[in-house]
């Protein structure tokens, strides 16, 4: 028997061609979208429109006399009798971005005419696509094109400046340098003054506490009519000592007289000698030890007026040594900005990598392309 082949219905063949062809044109188009125009735009971007980048480098270190270092740049340093001052790194780190700092160099370099030439293009310069040409708009430009990182190894900080012309590139990084170095300055110096004035006021301080203590003690002196109630009490126990002696004695000989002769006339006379020695011993003792006026009353008012003096004297001699360790301080610890690389002169342009941007355009097109395909055709398989 001969076998026929079943024939295929005109219409179905019809559309499954229509549906194949529907699947590689939307294929098409996709692939279009996602990786060649991307890839055309950026060929002819990179390649024919984008401005040449030129790359100004220079590097520094902050560091301070006083800090210790242990390795590498550090060492060598210290060796010097400098160490790095990290903290002060990133204050420079800082000013350096700031709108200060933009501020200056483009008042002196002209930095927003520079980006906004006409030799640059049109997608590259300052104010091409949106036309905002503001100052926080030249800020944030301006973050883009200087960058200062720091190592933290060795200290080493690096700054880096891309500008549109060689000359631009190597001025912006000169001058920021410059200022980096003005703010060092003026740091060191408003702390010097901070230092010097903070020890100058404790000195003053003192001082006035001194002469006031001093001026008491003098006043109290003068009122009170003593020099000092301990020496004055010192010599008046000695009289009354030698009264005493010379009491105990008289007190004899008038006992041996009334024993051996008591009819000689010399015992009316040592008896008036003993009455006397007794009443001056008692005047003198009183002035030591008895009565508001006594010496032992003024001691204690003159002890604590002394005390506070030779205190405030104390304070006023601590005061003066701080005083001079402040100054020696202050000339001793400061923050230099040491420059191990000069901004350099770019010979050519380093950026932009037009054959690295061109390639990687298309492999993230392709890499889109491939995902939404994937996409594409899951979302097909569960409608159908």
């Amino acid at each position: 028997m001969e076998m026929h082949p079943t024939p295929v219905p005109t219409g179905a063949s019809s559309s499954w061609s229509r549906t194949l062809k529907q699947r590689f044109s939307r294929v098409n188009r996709l692939f279009l979208v996602t990786v060649a125009v991307p890839t055309v735009l950026a060929t002819l971007y990179f390649g024919l429109m984008a401005s040449d980048v030129y790359v100004s480098e220079s590097r520094i270190v902050v560091r301070s006399p006083d800090k210790p270092m242990a390795t590498g740049l550090g060492a060598l340093l210290k060796g010097a009798g400098f160490s790095r001052a990290q903290d002060d790194s990133y204050t420079v780190r800082d000013y350096v971005l700031s709108r200060d700092a933009l501020k200056e160099i483009d008042s002196t370099l002209g930095v927003a005419k520079a980006y906004a030439s006409d030799s640059v293009d049109r997608v590259s310069r300052f104010g091409g696509l949106d036309f905002d040409t503001s100052f926080e708009a030249l800020h944030r430009y301006y973050q883009k094109k200087v960058d200062i990182q720091q190592d933290t190894a060795s200290s080493i900080t690096t700054l880096t400046v891309r500008a549109y012309t060689a000359e631009d590139a190597q001025n912006i990084n000169q001058k920021l340098l410059e200022l980096s170095e003005s703010l060092v300055n003026r740091l060191n110096e408003r702390g010097r003054q901070d230092l010097i004035q903070s020890a100058s006021s404790e000195v003053a301080a003192a001082e006035k506490k001194s002469k006031a203590a001093a001026l008491a003690l003098s006043a109290y002196r003068n009122a009170k009519g003593v020099v000092d109630p301990e020496r004055q009490a010192t010599v008046q126990l000695q009289q009354v000592a030698k009264l005493q002696d010379e009491l105990i004695a008289t007190k004899t000989q008038l006992a041996q007289l009334k024993t051996f002769t008591p009819q000689n006339p010399q015992i009316s006379a040592l008896e008036k000698r003993v009455a006397t020695l007794q009443a001056e011993m008692d005047a003198e003792t009183t002035k030591v030890t008895g009565g508001e006026r006594s010496l032992a009353n003024k001691a204690a008012e003159f002890q604590r007026l002394a005390l506070e003096r030779e205190f405030a004297d104390k304070q006023l001699a601590s005061a003066l040594a701080s005083l001079e360790q402040a100054r020696n301080e202050a000339q001793r610890k400061q923050v230099y900005v040491e420059r191990i690389a000069q901004p350099s002169l770019p010979d050519i342009a380093l950026e932009p990598r037009r054959l690295r941007s061109i390639l990687a355009t298309f492999v993230l097109g392709l890499v889109a392309w491939g995902i939404l395909s994937m996409l594409l055709a899951g979302v097909r398989e569960h409608q159908d």
